[in-house]
């Protein structure tokens, strides 16, 4: 079948409108080239043009960005122009493009996560990511899996579910909220290890919490036991600056990639170490590819492709910002506003005091008032919006507070000031 060239197809992928919004943006980053990120996290004016770039609402302050943060104007732009794209030569495109197209945004997110091209995969979500993973096992009766309280609990579900099916056991511990040392979380995992324990699942960063746990400590000791990892990194892909190689050769790992990438509503990612491959059954099959070659699990059928597309323009914006300057802004807006309600009368924060504990998220409570209580007068009184959580095996009782790049000091003074007044 004759094929268009990816320049004749693509020749319209960007209006005029944001090709000068990328162009403002590449202007206003070379200014501050050399300035360090600590320094430029705390910078208001460079930050404001970051905002501008975004279409922020004026409704309300936005503080929870992470089930899913808006995308940049310029990625949007871009997105709106892919579903243009692709609509005009529908099936053209599908049977002739496609995987092409989709292959090369899959070896982008495998250069940012440190890994090859042929250990990952496109998904739709975290959440279908690690469910891939734990539906694709073989598992027996008898076999045992290790998780936490905190654990997203749509995957401590997934895990109930393979316990009726096929008899596994779950092992459950719970997390302290402000521990001591890397150690104590280590021990913790350490001690649920028995000599039936065949996989464990552990937060890069508690979604509840903001926690990030030290994943490598706890991959090395897993692995000293015979015990796979798998690492649930919704939250700290294009939050943290980090590769694979960091983590000490987890087994899985997953992400979503509209919470901190920026990409538009619809788009996650899986890892899966290349010897672990042939191990996982399919959810959906497909007889044309091998059982060591991931593409595997990745047979879902006709998807809406310009997010795929699209993926290519949320890693180009993120490049563009620089993960250093991104989780240095991310980590300073949440001290900013932390730091200053802490050791406040009647307010508890369910986050680590020590800055390499969290970043962006953070979790906060007011004694006397309920998560549900909290987060409504929080919009219904002060327009603010939170997600309230409210755990009592987490042992986590606030809201989650999620600013991102486009959040300013001045709507987190609107926040502080609120709490303090709901707090007397």
């Amino acid at each position: 079948m004759p094929t268009l060239s990816k320049r004749q197809f693509l020749k319209t992928l960007v209006g005029t409108a944001a090709l000068s919004t990328w162009a403002g943006l590449e202007d206003t980053l070379a200014n501050v080239a050399y300035v360090p990120s600590v320094t430029l996290a705390q910078q208001e004016d460079f930050w404001a043009k970051i905002r501008a770039v975004y279409p922020v609402t004026t409704d309300f302050i936005q503080l929870e960005n992470g089930y899913y943060s808006l995308a940049a104007q310029p990625v949007l732009d871009s997105y709106m122009q892919h579903i243009r794209n692709v609509n005009t030569v529908s099936s053209y495109y599908m049977r002739t493009r496609q995987f092409a197209d989709k292959r090369e945004s899959q070896k982008q997110l495998a250069t940012l996560l440190g890994c090859s091209s042929d250990e990952l995969i496109i998904t739709r979500n975290t959440t279908e990511s690690l469910d891939t993973v734990i539906a694709g096992l073989n598992w027996k009766a008898g076999d045992e899996v290790i998780m936490a309280a905190q654990d997203y609990g749509a995957m401590l579900d997934m895990f109930r579910l393979q316990a009726r099916r096929y008899g596994i056991v779950t092992q459950t511990l719970s997390l302290p909220n402000h521990p001591n040392s890397d150690s104590e979380i280590v021990s913790l995992y350490e001690k649920a290890i028995t000599p039936k324990t065949r996989l464990l699942m552990v937060c890069h960063m508690v979604n509840i919490t903001g926690q990030i746990l030290p994943i490598r400590q706890i991959v090395e000791m897993a692995h000293r036991h015979s015990v796979d990892v798998l690492v649930d990194g919704a939250h700290a892909f294009g939050q943290l600056n980090f590769t694979l190689a960091d983590l000490g050769g987890c087994d899985y790992y997953a992400s979503s990639l509209h919470k901190w990438l920026g990409t538009p509503l619809g788009a996650g990612l899986l890892y899966v170490r290349r010897d672990k491959i042939p191990g996982l059954w399919p959810m959906f099959a497909d007889s044309s590819v091998a059982d060591d070659d991931i593409r595997k699990l990745n047979h879902t059928g006709t998807h809406p492709v310009a997010t795929d597309l699209a993926i290519q323009d949320a890693i180009r914006f993120h490049k563009a910002i620089g993960i250093e300057r991104k989780e240095a802004r991310l980590r300073y807006l949440q001290r900013y506003w932390t730091n200053q309600v802490r050791h406040y009368p009647n307010i508890v924060l369910n986050t680590p005091e020590m800055p390499a504990r969290s970043c962006a998220i953070a979790n906060v409570g007011i004694i006397g008032k309920s998560p549900a209580e909290l987060a409504k007068t929080l919009f219904d009184t002060y327009k603010i919006f939170t997600v309230a959580i409210d755990s009592d095996p987490a042992n986590v009782h606030g809201v989650r507070v999620t600013p991102h790049l486009y959040t300013t000091t001045a709507e987190l003074d609107s926040f502080v000031r609120a709490l303090k007044e709901l707090a007397a």
